[in-house]
């Protein structure tokens, strides 16, 4: 189901950035020859205002084939005044940072939709006064750890605890008392949580060392999580200021991933692709529809953050030959433009199989 789940929410997300390149384009007076969801085999087609339209077998995303976006003898024509390379640098430029626009929007609408709805929010001072419902909930459970042997999942909640006559009840269950309780002593807790509609008792023995120290564990982080419900007006503006937020925590964490990378400190363990990220998919569906959607809004934003850098095949690495040809006033010789494309596509390919090989091995 998580795969599942996954290639739903790529499809969806590479269709929104595709739509913006389809619809500036169209509106700049821009032949586009081909607007496809999914990939080939082909399972229906039809043809509106010189555009074929097509569904396809792999629901993976979709793509747009924009007249004179890889330049060839009949695009460059100047009689061919529909031809992207024909266009002014300003439109060329507005095409191109159309997907991008796109995915930030929409996981604009995605976070303010989730607000509205209620969006699973971690409890502060701050937004104690618009949560409601709140508990203790597992975020993340620790590989090999007594929890993750004995079935503990994130997004379960915690709504029991006890050992022999010592027993934590609901009221007083807190995530401190809950690891002050944990690490009192190595004798088996009975931990009683709710998982989806089911009510489930586990047995776990705490050990020390678990998670560093000599205070016994059970391999597990916890936050009090609500439900922040706002008005439409609120969850709009606070929807903005999420997405904001986020893109700026994303682009400063891919500062960082590169330059460790320059400086010979890169490592691969904390990039996901698309393996990984199914482990995220699943995780994130535990804590039911909003969160999803939210997590949703975060690969929208992260595959926007990505496509705008300067490389070569990617609209950040286009946008910068636009850049350069408005600049000089010279455009660039075709078959160089294509043919550094085409080795960033590549490039990017082997890298993209390289993550996704590492991703596999995490899991034995």
């Amino acid at each position: 189901m998580s795969v599942v789940i996954f290639i739903i929410i790529l499809g969806i997300l590479i269709f929104v950035h595709e739509l913006g390149h389809f619809l500036v384009a169209k509106k700049s007076g821009i032949r586009v020859d081909e607007f496809a969801v999914g990939f080939p085999p082909k399972l229906w087609s039809w043809t509106k205002g010189g555009t074929k339209y097509a569904l396809n077998l792999i629901p993976i995303g979709g793509y747009v084939k924009i007249f004179g976006e890889n330049a060839d003898e009949e695009s460059l024509d100047p009689e061919n005044k529909d031809s992207f390379i024909n266009k002014s640098r300003w439109i060329q430029a507005a095409v191109l940072v159309a997907g991008v626009a796109f995915n930030i929007i929409f996981a604009w609408i995605l976070f303010s939709i989730s607000l509205m709805a209620g969006f699973p929010s971690v409890v502060t001072e701050q937004n104690s006064s618009d949560i409601s419902e709140s508990f203790v909930v597992v975020t993340s459970v620790y590989e090999d750890s007594p929890a993750y042997n004995a079935g503990l999942q994130s997004g379960d909640q915690i709504v029991g605890i006890s050992r022999d006559e010592s027993i934590l009840e609901l009221g007083d269950i807190t995530t401190a008392s809950i690891q002050e309780f944990i690490s009192s002593n190595t004798e088996t807790i009975d931990l009683e949580i709710i998982r989806g509609q089911e009510n489930i008792n586990l047995e776990i023995a705490p050990e020390v060392g678990v998670i560093g120290g000599d205070k016994p564990a059970v391999g597990i982080s916890m936050e009090r999580i609500g439900q922040l419900q706002l008005g439409f007006f609120e969850a709009i503006w606070r929807g903005l200021t999420m997405t904001g937020t986020m893109i700026k925590e994303i682009a400063i964490g891919l500062y960082g991933l590169l330059s460790d990378v320059f400086t010979g400190k890169g490592s691969l363990d904390s990039v996901a692709g698309p393996v990984g990220i199914v482990g995220l998919v699943d995780s994130a569906s535990n804590f039911g529809l909003t969160y999803l959607l939210g997590f949703t809004a975060f690969i929208s934003i992260n595959l926007a953050v990505l496509n705008i850098l300067p490389i070569p095949a990617l609209d950040g690495g286009r946008l910068v030959v636009v850049l350069i040809e408005g600049v000089t006033r010279r455009r660039i010789k075709p078959s160089i433009v294509n043919t550094v494309n085409a080795t960033g596509l590549i490039l990017l390919l082997l890298l993209m199989l390289i993550i996704t090989i590492n991703d596999i091995f995490k899991l034995f």
